[in-house]
């Protein structure tokens, strides 16, 4: 009997001392090391991708941003605040009224089908409403012209980039918008493209942040 309670109470002590060991290095030494070093040699990443503007984090390079008009008496949905280039069909992120600021709710895709009857109209509305919203005097949208991207979401609905041509379909509305010449947007998008990840991966791509906050310096500037 004593020697059972003996073992007991040394396999419990064994225990303890293992949980106790194993808390310190999994729990506070080895993330104090790996936050040390992704603080050394990546703190942009580390902290988040911040983008910063006016000395104030205004975002993530990594989600995307909402530029709305505020809510309507009335109105469930926002319109566009077409003074902005605009990003991808966005599910998940809230309104973002003063343009530089957003409101995280969740992430994810409509998980319907390619043949949803949904999904279609909603594919079919937004080109409607880009073909409609970027025609301007001067320049005029087709249907064709609208890249996939400018009607529809990525998985998460977060995705913080546009491709060159959807930017450049938006040019001539943001020029007119705001009373700037077309040639100094179009200099502005393509400050703001960036290539395939080392030459070869992916695709070239625009972030949708980053050129707003570029617009607005201009604006601020103008």
């Amino acid at each position: 009997m004593n020697n059972s309670v003996t073992n007991t109470a040394r396999l419990l002590g064994a225990g303890l001392r293992a949980l106790l060991v194993l808390t310190v290095v999994t729990g506070v030494i080895y993330p104090l090391a790996v936050t040390g070093v992704a603080q050394g040699l990546f703190p942009g990443r580390a902290n988040g991708s911040e983008i910063t503007a006016n000395g104030k984090v205004v975002g993530s390079s990594l989600i995307g941003q909402a530029y709305n008009l505020p809510l309507k008496k009335g109105q469930e949905t926002p319109e566009p605040d077409l003074k902005w280039f605009q990003g991808r069909p966005q599910n998940g992120l809230g309104t973002n009224s003063v343009n530089t600021r957003y409101k995280l709710i969740l992430s994810g895709a409509t998980n319907r089908s390619g043949d949803n009857a949904d999904l279609i109209k909603w594919v079919k509305d937004a080109k409607a409403a880009v073909v409609k919203d970027n025609s301007t005097a001067d320049y005029k949208v087709k249907p064709s012209d609208v890249p996939a991207e400018a009607v529809t979401s990525s998985g998460s609905g977060l995705d913080p980039d546009i491709s060159p041509d959807y930017a450049d379909l938006q040019v001539h509305r943001v020029a007119e918008k705001n009373g700037l010449p077309v040639a100094q947007v179009e200099k502005l998008v393509g400050e703001h493209t960036d290539g395939r990840t080392l030459g070869f991966v992916g695709e070239p791509r625009v972030n949708v942040l980053e050129l707003n906050i570029a617009l607005k310096d201009i604006m601020a500037k103008g």
